[in-house]
C-alpha cells in the first residue's frame, strides 16, 4: 500500500487505512464486521487490536529534562541517568525516544558546549564545602609533556591535592579525589571544574554519583568561573614550574611534593 505522496506507507498508516476501508464497507453495505473483513480479506484481529504499550509521556518528559540539564550527553549516558532514577527502560527504547524528541547532538557546528547548565553559585562559609580542580601542563628537559593536577579548597584557598603525570584519565581523577577525601576526612558537597574530557568522563560521573558529590562545570571559555583554581595555578607556575626545568617525571613529583 502506498501513501498519497507516493511513498510506501508505514505499518501504522496501513493499519489505519484497512480499518477505514472496513468501516466504510460496513456502513455502505450494512454488513457486520465479520462479513466485511471476510470480503476484504482482512483479519478481524487486525481491526479489533488495541495497543497495550505503556504511556511514554513520563519517560519523554524526564528525558527532555535530563537533556536540557546535560546538553553534551548522548542517548547512552542519558539512559544511565534514567536508570538511576529508577526507570526500568531498555537502551534501545531510550535511543528511539531520544531521536523522536529531536535531542540529537548537532555535530556540524563545532562549538564548545557546557557539560551542564550552570546555576548561580552560593558563597562558601566553611572549609571543605567546595573544591576547585584544574590541569596545568609543563615540558620536561627531554621534551616530553607532563600534566599537573591541582585541587584547591575554595574557602581556605589551600591546596588539597597536587599530582603530576604524563596524562590523567577520568578514573585517575576519581582516584585522586578519593585519596584527597580520605586525607582530609571528608568529601565536599560540590566540586567545580572546567569542561575538560577528564572531568566530563563517564568514570568521573559515576564516581560523583556514588559519592553524592555535585560536579559544578564552568561555562566554556570562561576561566573566571574557576578563578580560585586559576589563581593558584598562576602562583604555582610563577613560583615553581617557571623556575625549574625538570629532567624527569620523578624529579617533578619530588619537587611538587616538597
Amino acid at each position: 500500500m502506498v501513501s498519497p505522496a507516493g511513498c510506501p506507507a508505514s505499518q501504522g498508516d496501513r493499519l489505519a487505512q484497512r480499518r477505514a476501508v472496513v468501516s466504510w464497507a460496513r456502513d455502505a453495505y450494512r454488513v457486520s464486521e465479520r462479513r466485511a473483513c471476510r470480503a476484504l480479506r482482512v483479519h478481524r484481529a487486525m481491526i479489533r487490536y488495541r495497543s497495550v504499550k505503556p504511556d511514554d509521556a513520563p519517560v519523554r518528559r524526564r528525558l527532555r529534562e535530563l537533556a536540557r540539564d546535560r546538553p553534551s550527553f548522548g542517548a547512552k549516558r542519558l539512559h544511565t541517568m534514567l536508570r538511576r532514577d529508577g526507570l526500568p527502560i531498555n537502551h534501545k527504547k531510550v535511543h528511539r525516544l531520544y531521536v523522536e524528541e529531536g535531542l540529537q547532538l548537532k555535530v556540524r557546528r563545532r562549538r564548545r558546549r557546557a557539560a551542564t547548565v550552570r546555576q548561580p553559585r552560593a558563597a562558601v562559609s566553611r572549609p571543605h564545602e567546595r573544591w576547585a580542580r584544574d590541569f596545568m601542563h609543563d615540558v620536561l628537559a627531554t621534551g616530553q609533556t607532563v600534566c599537573v593536577f591541582t585541587l584547591v579548597d575554595v574557602y581556605a584557598r589551600e591546596c588539597v591535592a597536587l599530582e603530576v603525570a604524563r596524562s590523567f584519565s577520568g578514573a585517575d581523577v576519581a582516584r585522586l579525589l578519593s585519596d584527597a577525601g580520605a586525607g582530609v576526612g571528608t568529601l565536599p558537597p560540590v566540586i567545580q571544574c572546567d569542561n575538560g574530557t577528564e572531568f566530563t568522563s563517564t568514570a568521573l560521573d559515576h564516581w560523583a554519583y556514588w559519592n553524592r558529590v555535585q560536579l559544578d562545570f564552568s561555562r566554556p571559555g570562561k576561566p573566571v568561573d574557576n578563578s580560585v583554581c586559576e589563581a593558584f595555578n598562576g602562583s604555582l607556575r610563577r613560583e615553581c614550574l617557571s623556575r625549574h626545568w625538570f629532567a624527569s617525571l620523578a624529579e617533578a613529583r619530588a619537587e611538587l611534593a616538597a
